[in-house]
């Protein structure tokens, strides 16, 4: 039976999500359960995307990567995969028509391969768009039920979201990014000399994505509205930390918000969300 097969498809999807990211996890446990199925087919996709080449190394990545997205799209073609991670996947792609978002995100992924600097401003901006924006916005559409008007009022936020997302993990893996992977995503950023007054700028153009981003986050359908906020609000409090968190010790040791601090958070978010005052 297809339907037996599309429900252990997307046990797989989420199994992934499990694994790789227990915030993440979290955060889709509070978004209404209509549609936390279809964030972690698509967090399962551009996790294994994501892994092929970040955490793969000893394998042709490239090899690897080409295949992945052959096989996405004749996932897409067929309506069928029996890759279990690309199969519900796909069912989302075509439910939500949002094949244009794929594009730019597996582009962004094959920069990853051999790209190490970004050394302008465009292609900083190119590469977060691909890995983060479009990320952002296929989780939108499923939070709008495909309501393009709707979808289109809040496409700029969910973008400056996935942006904030983005720059802060790289604040975080600044350390793994540039000595295990080479990569350095920032334009003019020297990590063997990093400076307090460099991270309090990246600081400040990621608190002003955020605060573009809040103004979306409140529009949204309240089957959505909780689980965003949440993360808004965690990845917030790791920003601020990493603010306050001296340059070589960013450089060695990975930033992270404690247990107890996450249900701090979750805890303080409820409160704001139900009075209405999500600041």
């Amino acid at each position: 039976m297809k339907a037996l097969f599309d429900i252990s498809s997307l046990d797989c999807s989420k199994r992934i999500t499990k694994n790789y990211s227990t915030s993440f996890s979290l955060a889709i446990k509070m978004l209404a359960p209509k549609i936390q199925n279809d964030i972690y087919a698509i967090y399962g996709f551009v996790r294994c995307a994501d892994e092929i080449v970040d955490s793969f190394t000893g394998y042709n990545q490239e090899e690897l990567l080409t295949e992945f997205e052959l096989d996405f799209q004749k996932a897409y073609s067929r309506k069928i995969s029996l890759n279990p991670i690309l199969n519900s996947f796909q069912e989302v792609v075509h439910r939500f028509d949002m094949m244009e978002l794929v594009v730019p995100f597996l582009k962004s992924m094959r920069m990853d391969l051999d790209k190490k600097e970004y050394l302008t401003q465009d292609e900083y901006e190119e590469y977060i768009f691909g890995s983060a924006d479009v990320v952002g916005l296929m989780c939108l559409m499923v939070f709008v039920n495909g309501d393009k008007k709707k979808y289109n009022e809040l496409k700029n936020s969910a973008m400056k979201l996935g942006s904030a997302f983005q720059k802060v993990n790289f604040l975080r893996d600044l350390k793994h990014d540039a000595v295990a992977l080479g990569r350095i995503y920032f334009p003019n950023v020297d990590v063997n000399n990093l400076s307090r007054n460099c991270i309090q700028q990246l600081v400040a153009e990621i608190e002003s994505d955020f605060n573009e981003a809040l103004e979306g986050i409140k529009g949204l359908p309240k089957e959505a509205k909780f689980g965003v906020y949440t993360a808004y609000r965690y990845y917030k409090s790791l920003l601020l930390k990493i603010s306050k968190t001296q340059p070589d010790e960013i450089m060695n040791k990975r930033i992270r918000v404690g247990d107890f601090s996450k249900l701090f958070i979750i805890g303080k978010s409820y409160v704001k969300y139900q009075f209405n005052y999500m600041l």
